[in-house]
């Protein structure tokens, strides 16, 4: 099993004006699935993920991920934990403006490996930027960008990849594309990805869909026939 919550709470503040971000949530994420989690604006979707990434800490409950109990992890166990497990794709791409593509991904690779730079052009070939490794972002459009983020994200091989609204920056045509990738590398490799959305569209290709309310899920169920990100429509 990947990930393993069992009544987990987040809360926010305390007495009257707590807010409970999640509320006793239970879920079982196999290894190798890809899992969409869906919810609208303040649902608890990022912190579930966030929470599932070691970013921050539980409220109550248990939660496993990749056999580490992450209650009770000191601040150094956590970025160990976030180090050797987990590859975070945002959003916003995050790319240091200054560093070309290959030294913002070989910067990631240098923190598990010593060939880092070896592993950079590695995982940019795999994301289909063998030809833009000199590149700085600026010189790259929204999509490569992206794919850079996805390389960074790959360059430790984790088993696991959460992914925060990853076409939420990009075009209709681009969002599939970037979709399509994390589809072909999960199959590819066998990663787990949960990959957080306010787009409900983009559940019929995952193989499992889980959707908040409220900081509650009030779905999760398995897709027996999950279509191909190409096929897309939103």
């Amino acid at each position: 099993m990947a990930v393993s919550l069992t009544n987990v709470w987040k809360t926010y503040g305390e007495g009257a004006t707590a807010v409970h971000a999640l509320a006793g949530i239970d879920a079982e994420i196999p290894s190798g699935e890809f899992t969409v989690i869906l919810g609208p604006s303040g649902s608890g979707k990022t912190t579930m993920l966030n929470l599932i990434g070691g970013i921050d800490d539980v409220t109550a409950g248990d939660l496993v991920v990749e056999d580490t109990k992450l209650v009770g992890l000191s601040a150094d166990e956590r970025i160990a934990f976030r180090r050797t497990t987990v590859g975070f794709v945002f959003q916003f791409f995050n790319l240091i403006p200054t560093l070309t593509a290959a030294e913002n991904v070989e910067l990631v690779a240098n923190l598990t490996m010593r060939d880092g730079a070896d592993r950079a052009r590695q995982v940019l070939d795999q994301v289909g930027l063998g030809d833009r490794l000199d590149h700085f972002p600026a010189m790259l459009s929204g999509g490569e960008q992206q794919r850079v983020a996805i390389a960074r994200a790959l360059a430790k091989s984790p088993p696991l990849l959460l992914c925060d609204e990853p076409t939420g920056e990009l075009d209709f045509e681009t969002g599939r594309l970037i979709l399509g990738l994390l589809r072909r590398l999960n199959r590819q490799a066998g990663q787990t990805v949960l990959l957080v959305t306010h787009n409900a569209a983009i559940g019929e290709m995952a193989d499992r869909v889980i959707r908040l309310r409220s900081g509650a899920i009030v779905e999760d169920r398995q897709n027996p026939h999950p279509i191909e990100a190409e096929e897309l429509i939103w």
